[in-house]
């Protein structure tokens, strides 16, 4: 398929990172959509425009067998990421976990996709958080985590521009997935969400789908280093 771009979507197999998968098959690329475990990976169909891989974004040996394997790569989003409840984030050994995948597994990716996307001046995308605009005060390392995923990304913007790759981010507000569907089905936690959401509606994957085809296609051409929130305006209150 060396005639259609190639997409790699880590965390594609479920949530976000599905309807991002998606939207980018239905675009046209074919997409290597990536996920943790053998279950994850077996529970997402395959089809002829994605193609489900298991990738361990904290392991170099498994980012490299999946980025060596491939013949070209247009674009690359980082989607695979955790998050700790129940206080383990500040604990040591939690904060690191966070960080591992979230921010250090996003870099991982970014350097062992470089070479490729530099051959076809392709684009990144980084999965960034509305708690990379304010704290979490019950999950510090997953914002702390996604504070960095903006500052990676203006960096790497910077020192990749003149190899033609871009690098943005978008930064989902509150979307309907398996982590979120507790508060959707609780109509009084889902009512104080969509209180301080403009658009009255939770987000769909595919919302955050539609915004990442836009950031690597030709038509976001002078667009790099940017942060875009796909929210339904929550950030704007």
């Amino acid at each position: 398929m060396n005639d259609v771009p190639t997409a790699i979507v880590t965390g594609g197999t479920r949530g976000i990172g599905a309807g991002i998968a998606g939207a980018l098959a239905v675009a046209g690329y074919y997409v290597v959509a990536t996920g943790l475990t053998p279950d994850e990976v077996d529970a997402f169909p395959e089809s002829e425009r994605i193609s489900p891989r298991q990738l361990d974004v904290t392991d170099e040996r498994s980012v490299a067998s999946l980025v060596d394997g491939l013949p070209q790569l247009q674009a690359l989003v980082n989607c695979a990421g955790t998050i700790l409840r129940d206080g383990a984030e500040y604990r040591i050994d939690g904060f690191q976990k966070v960080l591992e995948v979230n921010l250090v597994g996003t870099m991982r990716m970014c350097l062992a996709a470089r070479p490729l996307l530099a051959r076809s001046r392709g684009s990144v995308v980084n999965l960034a958080s509305m708690l990379s605009f304010f704290g979490g005060p019950g999950v510090p390392a997953y914002a702390a985590s996604k504070g960095g995923i903006v500052q990676l990304t203006k960096s790497l913007a910077g020192a990749w521009a003149t190899d033609g790759i871009r690098v943005n981010a978008v930064a989902p507000g509150w979307i309907d997935t398996e982590l979120t569907r507790p508060l959707v089905e609780d109509p009084e936690r889902s009512r104080g969400i969509l209180s301080r959401t403009p658009m009255q509606r939770w987000g769909l994957p595919e919302d955050l789908g539609g915004a990442v085809v836009f950031l690597c296609s030709e038509a976001a051409g002078f667009i790099t280093g940017a942060t875009l929130p796909v929210d339904g305006g929550y950030l704007a209150l």
